[in-house]
């Protein structure tokens, strides 16, 4: 049976959500009309015409998510007695983890002007590389950093394991961003799947932010999807990418003292099968044919599912229902043991292995023509 205080704290999220989407909504209207909407923009082909899109999509989700925040915030210093005492009692270890709150949002704030000077000088790899590397260093200095178990419980490991996760998500999600509604939709899929492996295990703070990412790119995917109306460009996937990674450090996927299997922590890895496979598939052909890293390459999803037959709306639905299958184990692994866990992974392993056979029968096919 579920207790009262789970059910309020379900409600808040739910607002949240809800609040969240509908300012992203009304955010993505208006960025449409801004007189700097094209500025960077990406040109792209969609049924045959060639269409401008503009990059504005991050900025919107982020003024959306911004405004949901701050709300929160003023509620929690002079709303607190309106609320109720079961959500009351949680305002204070908000606030005492508002410093870490404020780091994250700072820096992940810097990655929409670096996103925007890397689109309109088209900058290559290294300085992409080298802001992501800046950006995930301060955080891991600022102490937000991923919490290892024995014998890698040195600060320096964990700092060093957050910025090499931090990165890869940065990247991970620009390369989503090339196929329309592709990187809201897994950033929406990822967001909640992580907000409830971490509120199982009594987190929620870090959850909370998540809801309302997830609200944020859930009211950007009607103008996202194909075809898009906006596009989150470099600097709104490196955000989306940015604050997932942060989050998902902040989090908590394990209590010691609980009588849970620690194979919790793994959960990232399932949630992120789809962005992690993306990476690796296009560092491995960039390493291999050294062609372009970035937009036009055609070793992204958008190409190598188009050759197989598929429309752009079919290769977005059918990663996102992979992004999905995989991540649903993560609810699991705080109760399986280590022969679980291997079958869940294992399980996670062969819907990556379907996307991947599809995208290699298109890849021989286009050798072959």
């Amino acid at each position: 049976m579920v207790s009262k205080e789970t059910a309020m704290l379900a409600a808040a999220a739910a607002v949240l959500l809800g609040f969240s989407f509908v300012l992203s909504l009304a955010s993505c209207a208006w960025a449409r009309r801004w007189p700097f909407a094209y500025f960077g923009e990406f040109v792209g082909v969609v049924r045959g015409r060639w269409i401008a899109v503009p990059q504005s999509g991050g900025f919107a989700f982020w003024l959306a998510a911004l405004a949901v925040f701050s709300s929160a915030a003023l509620v929690g210093v002079f709303g607190r007695a309106m609320l109720p005492g079961v959500i009351a009692r949680y305002v204070d270890g908000v606030w005492y983890r508002s410093g870490e709150m404020g780091s994250i949002l700072g820096l992940a704030t810097l990655t929409l002007p670096a996103g925007y000077v890397i689109d309109i000088f088209e900058l290559g790899w290294r300085p992409r590389l080298a802001f992501q590397i800046l950006a995930a260093t301060a955080l891991a200095a600022c102490g937000t950093r991923v919490t290892l178990f024995w014998p890698f419980t040195h600060p320096v490991a964990g700092g060093l394991v957050t910025i090499l996760w931090v990165v890869v998500l940065m990247n991970a999600f620009a390369f989503l961003d090339n196929l329309d509604g592709l990187a809201a939709g897994v950033g929406v899929i990822a967001s909640l799947l992580f907000a409830a492996t971490q509120a199982q295990v009594g987190s929620l703070f870090a959850p909370a932010a998540l809801v309302v990412v997830a609200g944020g790119l859930a009211g950007l995917f009607p103008y996202n999807r194909y075809p898009a109306k906006m596009s989150l460009g470099t600097g709104g996937s490196w955000l989306v990418g940015f604050l997932l990674g942060a989050l998902t450090v902040a989090g908590t996927y394990y209590r010691y003292g609980v009588r849970e299997s620690r194979n919790s922590v793994l959960s990232p890895l399932l949630v992120m099968a789809v962005p992690l496979y993306e990476s690796a598939a296009v560092l491995l052909f960039w390493l291999g044919e050294r062609d372009q890293w970035f937009p036009g390459n055609p070793r992204f999803f958008s190409y190598r599912l188009g050759a197989v037959g598929l429309s752009p709306s079919q290769s977005v639905w059918l990663l996102l229902l992979v992004s999905l299958g995989a991540g649903l184990g993560a609810l699991l692994l705080r109760r399986l043991d280590a022969f679980g866990t291997v079958v869940l992974l294992g399980q996670t392993a062969c819907l990556i292995g379907v996307a991947a056979i599809i995208e290699i029968s298109a890849i021989r096919r286009k050798r072959v023509r």
